[in-house]
């Protein structure tokens, strides 16, 4: 799909910041919707089906947070927190909550349609059912449980591609600590946050070309980890 063909719904009460996100994002090729209110903007949702949601906390008639949770009764769509809300503990609970991802006000117009554009191939990925993605050299069939870096088998445990599997399946977006101790070792787990840093630490001497520096499986302090397809350049 081309970018024309997403339309995104913008969830904000302040006029200026609602302005300035329609014009960024339909020079960036996207349809956009507006609304001021988490009811309208609900509505919205519902009536319209956009391919993406950018949700403000701070809304006049209803938490944001409170806003994500409805959402997620009934759809899958992108949720994007975009929040002045920059406490580590507000970025954990939006995401426990149903949204993928958290961009902090004032926000950097470049870093938000990237932020965008993961969170919809994501979705499309998801639609498409597809079970094997590329992250830099590697690539990883989730339906055969098999990663390879440059066509070489790398072998992982079961419990270090359980890992690769729950990040792999949210690529470019942020999940929480607590996200990943619940999907790999369960709910009575989610306190031993030190089991989690040493898988990770595992992980990333099989699929980082320098562990000590990782640029594919990099850490979202006090937040969580986001695993994305292409290192940046340095």
């Amino acid at each position: 799909m081309t970018q024309a063909m997403f339309r995104v719904l913008v969830i904000e009460d302040d006029l200026h910041i609602r302005s300035v996100l329609r014009t960024l994002l339909e020079s960036a090729g996207y349809r956009v919707e507006l609304a001021e209110t988490a009811a309208r903007g609900l509505i919205e949702a519902r009536a319209n089906r956009p391919d993406a949601v950018l949700i403000d906390l701070g809304l006049p008639d209803r938490d944001g947070q409170q806003l994500v949770r409805d959402i997620r009764q009934f759809s899958t769509v992108p949720l994007l927190v975009l929040s002045a809300r920059s406490a580590e503990q507000q970025k954990i609970m939006a995401l426990d909550s149903g949204a993928d991802d958290y961009v902090t006000k004032p926000f950097d117009a470049g870093e938000l349609l990237a932020r965008l554009r993961a969170a919809l191939r994501r979705n499309v990925r998801s639609a498409d059912q597809s079970e094997v993605l590329a992250i830099g050299r590697l690539t990883v069939d989730l339906a055969r449980r098999e990663a390879r870096e440059s066509g070489v088998p790398i072998h992982l445990t079961p419990l270090e591609f359980r890992l690769l599997e729950v990040l792999a399946r949210s690529l470019g977006l942020i999940v929480t600590q607590e996200q990943v101790m619940r999907q790999v070792w369960g709910p009575e787990r989610l306190d031993d946050t030190r089991r989690l840093r040493s898988y990770i630490k595992l992980l990333r001497q099989k699929i980082e070309p320098d562990p000590a520096r990782p640029r594919f499986l990099v850490t979202e302090a006090g937040v969580g980890y986001r695993l994305i397809s292409q290192a940046p350049s340095i």
